[in-house]
């Protein structure tokens, strides 16, 4: 099957050779970038999976230099309150416009237009900048989505220096979960 790999930046992936199967995209940062990539894939007529594959923070030590799977993708930075809460797009209707369900065990990440460095009030496992966007975009195409995250930092004040130290460590985490067919 032919899977559609959307990352923000080429550093995510960069030295490692994917599968055949897989069709890169790169996205850029972002939930607008993100969006019209997502939605730029989705336009092939053999879009069929989608997985997002990148890096994060975390504020949970644990899971500090891990490859891990995303279950839940929440949007961090829509605040529309007192009309909904934290997190919730107002005025839809759709079943995208909160939490997004992946299945599966993993972790819940938290996707919002802001490198962070403390703990955001909507909390997560892990924080990135585009997931929530690419899984609302398949959401709403009925392609199947699939999200793995390689945590560079602590999300904290040195986040931005982990991240630089950290994010070519993550390519390999993933061909390796690629050969074993996780992916």
């Amino acid at each position: 099957m032919l899977i559609d790999l959307l990352v923000a930046l080429e550093a995510e992936v960069g030295g490692i050779t994917l599968p055949d199967n897989f069709r890169v995209t790169y996205a850029g940062v972002g939930k607008i970038n993100a969006t019209i990539a997502a939605l730029r894939v989705t336009q092939h007529s053999d879009c069929r999976r989608i997985v997002n594959f990148g890096t994060a923070g975390t504020l949970n030590p644990n899971l500090a230099g891990k490859l891990v799977r995303v279950h839940t993708v929440v949007q961090r930075d829509m605040d529309a309150r007192p009309l909904v809460e934290l997190g919730v797009t107002p005025f839809e209707t759709s079943n995208a416009a909160a939490a997004i369900e992946l299945g599966g065990d993993g972790v819940t990440l938290s996707t919002g237009d802001n490198f962070v460095t403390s703990p955001p009030e909507l909390r997560s496992d892990i924080v990135d900048m585009e997931a929530y966007a690419i899984a609302k975009v398949a959401r709403l195409a009925g392609v199947e989505f699939r999200c793995f995250k390689f945590v560079t930092d602590l999300a904290d004040e040195n986040a931005t220096d982990n991240w630089r130290d950290n994010v070519s460590l993550g390519a390999a985490r993933f061909l390796e979960a690629c050969q074993r067919g996780m992916i």
